[in-house]
């Protein structure tokens, strides 16, 4: 069992690698301002799925829907590319979740610095 668990988290960093290059390569249109990482891939034991989460910094709420659209958008390249590139025998179907621990953590950290400061209501 030992083995698969090492052999999923090794497909499991190759594809965030993989996408974070094709992001790099060809940048989302709808980030202007905002920072697009990919911050985990947690991909299926049969390696049919994989779910990717996605951290977003900056824009409002609207602003990081139109990213997750045009994600969605470009995930049959994305599966392209990680088919040619990483050649599996099943290319994991993407699906793509925000990751908002990076955030929620940089207000836990604003609020340690400064406890007086008014905690603001976040736009979800």
């Amino acid at each position: 069992m030992a083995e698969k668990v090492d052999r999923l988290t090794r497909v499991n960093e190759l594809i965030k690698r993989e996408l974070a290059n094709y992001l790099e390569k060809f940048p989302l249109e709808t980030a202007e301002n905002m920072l697009v990482s990919i911050t985990a891939v947690n991909t299926s034991v049969d390696l049919r799925n994989a779910t990717v989460s996605v951290s977003i910094f900056g824009g409002k709420n609207s602003d990081r829907q139109d990213i997750f659209r045009e994600l969605s958008a470009k995930r049959m390249d994305m599966q392209r590319v990680l088919a040619k590139t990483l050649a599996f025998k099943h290319t994991p179907v993407l699906a793509f979740k925000p990751d908002r621990r990076l955030e929620l953590g940089d207000r836990v950290l604003a609020l340690l610095n400064d406890p007086d400061a008014p905690v603001e209501k976040s736009d979800e």
